[in-house]
């Protein structure tokens, strides 16, 4: 982290956990594809008290989850209710679609869930006031970043840690040749004078990719994400970062 910074950009916001915990003072531009996760965070943003009345009305039970993940909502604050409920009630709170768009995630059969997180909520809602939130590609992020200015990278891993070839249902999401985009984005902002922070796998592939550009730094840490015990492991990973004087 650098020791100062103007205004904070995260272009691949998903979860918001890096936003979350730095908390900027100034301005912060958070952006992603995902254009149900950006609609969810405005509602929370803009319209939470909507939001929380339809959350009080969603059941968590098997037959609940599986016709709220099939109904089509017509409401943008409905909507996001049924993103927050998803996310709560799924297992293991995994976001996937299928090749058609539609989210396919099981119920997750825990029947303590707090569906509501209500204080939560607020901070959120109170913590996403001074934000831009859009939902666009990475790369038309470039006109909002200026000398000074923080960006932090989280992008969808294209290769598997440390092994060989494509994480298949991620290189539908995000390619090689987005890879080869987000470091042509990332030399941009180095040239612009703005910090960047960007997270990869730790593989030869992403460490010849950025050969060069910017200070590299290996980090482990623990997935409980995944579905099966033997991808639930610690994984190595590659921090990209550069520095200004």
């Amino acid at each position: 982290m650098p020791k100062s910074y103007n205004n904070y950009h995260e272009c691949f916001l998903g979860s918001g956990a890096v936003f979350f915990s730095l908390t900027p003072k100034k301005v912060s531009f958070l952006s992603d594809s995902n254009t149900e996760l950006i609609e969810t965070y405005l509602q929370i943003r803009d319209n939470l008290d909507q939001v929380i009345n339809s959350l009080k009305k969603l059941k968590n039970t098997e037959i609940d989850y599986y016709n709220i993940r099939a109904k089509k909502y017509r409401t943008p604050h409905t909507r996001a209710a049924k993103f927050i409920y998803l996310n709560r009630c799924s297992f293991n709170g995994i976001y996937r679609v299928n090749n058609r768009g539609t989210y396919n995630v099981p119920y997750g059969k825990r029947s303590n869930v707090d569906i509501l997180t209500l204080p939560n909520l607020k901070q959120v809602s109170l913590a996403l006031k001074k934000t831009i939130i859009k939902s666009c590609d990475f790369n038309e992020s470039i006109d909002s970043i200026n000398e000074g200015d923080l960006v932090f990278l989280d992008p969808p891993y294209t290769i598997a840690h440390e092994n060989n070839g494509f994480i298949e249902y991620n290189q539908k999401l995000f390619s090689w040749d987005d890879q080869l985009a987000l470091k042509e984005f990332c030399m941009r902002i180095n040239e612009l004078g703005a910090y960047f922070i960007l997270t990869n796998a730790y593989h030869k592939s992403i460490l010849d990719l950025y050969e060069g550009l910017g200070e590299k730094a290996k980090v482990s840490r623990l997935s409980q994400v995944g579905g099966r015990n033997k991808t639930r492991r610690t994984y190595n990973e590659l921090v990209v970062y550069n520095t200004r004087n």
